[in-house]
């Protein structure tokens, strides 16, 4: 219907940028399970994942306390996903504030993290192998 589901981030500076839904898998946890779970709690939708989209790796450097240095690399899993219920309402005490639907052309002006561009670029190439070579610098 040409709208994509966006959950708004708040960053530990306070920036507030658009990113998928989403998050991180607790110990154990099955993937396709982190993808109802995260999805519920950012948007309090129930949401059924239909396509393995596709895999994409960060990896991010920055300062710790005393002069060292954190390096982070993380997987994330890209699904396309379908509403099967529930009711669009914002998270509170999580990492993203509110959730809402995006007109995919809008999609472009919006503050958003580097995973948007990434997710909506597997949604519409669907590369056999999931994975889309990076075109910007990566937010978050």
């Amino acid at each position: 219907d040409g709208q994509v589901l966006l959950a708004r981030w708040v960053a530990r500076d306070g920036a507030r940028r658009w990113t998928l839904p989403g998050g991180g898998m607790e110990h154990g946890e099955d993937p396709y399970d982190t993808v109802v779970r995260e999805a519920e709690e950012e948007t309090g939708y129930a949401v059924e994942p239909v396509t393995l989209l596709g895999v994409d790796s960060i990896r991010r450097t920055y300062p710790r306390p005393l002069g060292s240095h954190a390096d982070f690399q993380g997987l994330r899993i890209v699904y396309e996903g379908r509403v099967t219920g529930g009711e669009l309402r914002h998270e509170t005490g999580g990492s993203t504030d509110m959730a809402a639907w995006h007109d995919l052309a809008a999609v472009s002006g919006l503050e958003r993290v580097g995973l948007v561009d990434v997710g909506l670029r597997l949604w519409r190439e669907r590369p056999a192998a999931g994975r889309v070579a990076p075109e910007r610098a990566e937010q978050a």
